[in-house]
């Protein structure tokens, strides 16, 4: 989890290509001006334009866009592998774009490791030589780099194939080995440039869980690229989105597809699968319950205004459900108790579950109490909030539309 202390900032950067990048083409760009009028007047083509961003330690970092959107150009000033026009770019208090020769190359090697879209393996060394190549540049003793490929091999589940040739290996196992050459140095930060684009849906879905998986144990900050906004919203703590070169927003994945900024956005995510990113605390509301305790006439009067209450025991557990129609069926039969009248069958969620997760409970029409890991209850679901959350984001998206078009 993201540990709220920011390891990687752009601050208000420009990039622009073309052989006077800081004439006419930048001033047009501090201006607000869209890329495409920039270059019809300049002949130059602006790869960001006052993009900031912050990467909390910890964190995986979504840039998602489409092609030219300048996600790609904008994880390059990262490690520098395109100079700034304007801006500053740090990284744990370093500004990047101010090293030079020996200096920046030392800094890449100790500070980040990189995971590109094409995997990039020597085809003449095995898969341990590839992934301890990186220490083997920096010189680190042979039994030492390889027992550290091993641990990244480990980590990434190809330990059993640390002696094959990478051509032996499928292109999902090949990612892997690009995976652990990039952790077998252990840096705190891993750039990740469109890893898995070249995958197959499948493999890629994986190496997705892998990644989440190993994220889990070894806690780096990774920046990654993506252009589709399901890898983006499935595997970021946080995303942001840009679009011609500049900032559309950034946001947790919750707030991306329940808060969308603009009609882009909004346009966007109406082809997401919501129900997999949108969490049951995102949707729950207070509980309100009864106490088990309570007299039935007191309960009664709970059920005045609404048809049903969610009922805790004294230790704020949830104990069951009880109905105006129970209590009014019970009411008739003897001495009436709240015992008598509540239902246990009460589906139960916890905070962190997805939407989809709930479905089928949501389907029998009864409250959901929502608990936390210790079984309190701490919120509660009407069935009807999970469609109705679903076909918010839809309603959200046609508003967008009507005013472009009013």
């Amino acid at each position: 989890m993201p540990e709220n202390e920011e390891i990687i900032r752009l601050n208000e950067v420009y990039k622009i290509f073309g052989p006077q990048p800081r004439g006419r083409a930048f001033d047009l760009a501090k201006d607000g001006v869209h890329k495409d009028e920039v270059q019809r007047q300049s002949g130059h083509v602006v790869g960001l334009s006052n993009v900031s961003f912050s990467v909390q330690k910890g964190e995986i970092f979504v840039v998602m866009g489409l092609s030219g959107s300048g996600k790609s150009t904008a994880i390059r000033t990262v490690n520098k592998l395109h100079d700034v026009t304007s801006g500053e770019v740090l990284v744990d208090g370093v500004d990047v774009q101010r090293l030079e020769g020996k200096e920046l190359q030392a800094f890449r090697r100790e500070k980040m490791g990189m995971v590109f879209q094409h995997f990039a393996l020597f085809p003449h060394r095995n898969v341990t030589d590839n992934v301890a190549y990186g220490l083997k540049v920096q010189k680190v003793d042979r039994t030492e780099r390889e027992a550290a490929a091993m641990k990244a091999l480990q980590l990434v589940g190809l330990g059993a194939y640390a002696d094959n040739a990478t051509s032996e290996l499928s292109g999902g196992m090949q990612q892997r080995v690009g995976l652990a050459r990039a952790l077998a140095s252990d840096p705190d930060i891993l750039l990740m440039d469109e890893a898995f684009s070249a995958l197959d849906p499948l493999i890629r879905r994986q190496m997705q869980d892998e990644l989440m998986a190993i994220q889990d144990e070894v806690h780096k900050t990774i920046l990654f690229i993506t252009h589709d906004l399901n890898e983006a919203l499935r595997i970021g703590d946080r995303v942001c989105i840009m679009k011609d070169g500049v900032v559309v927003q950034i946001g947790t994945p919750e707030e991306i597809l329940t808060q969308p900024a603009t009609g882009y956005v909004a346009e966007f995510v109406q082809d997401v699968d919501q129900g997999r990113v949108i969490k049951v605390e995102e949707v729950m509301v207070p509980p309100d319950p009864v106490h088990i305790d309570a007299e039935f006439g007191e309960v009664v009067k709970a059920l005045v205004d609404v048809g049903e209450r969610l009922v805790v025991d004294a230790s704020g557990k949830c104990a069951g459900l009880v109905t105006r129609s129970d209590v009014e069926r019970v009411a008739t039969q003897g001495v009436p108790t709240l015992a008598s009248a509540m239902r246990t069958d009460v589906p139960i969620a916890i905070p962190s579950q997805t939407l989809n997760e709930l479905y089928a409970d949501a389907g029998k029409g009864l409250p959901i109490a929502c608990c936390d890991e210790s079984g309190r209850l701490v919120g509660r679901m009407d069935p009807t909030a999970v469609l109705e959350e679903l076909g918010r984001v839809e309603a959200l998206a046609d508003a967008f539309e009507r005013e472009v078009y009013m």
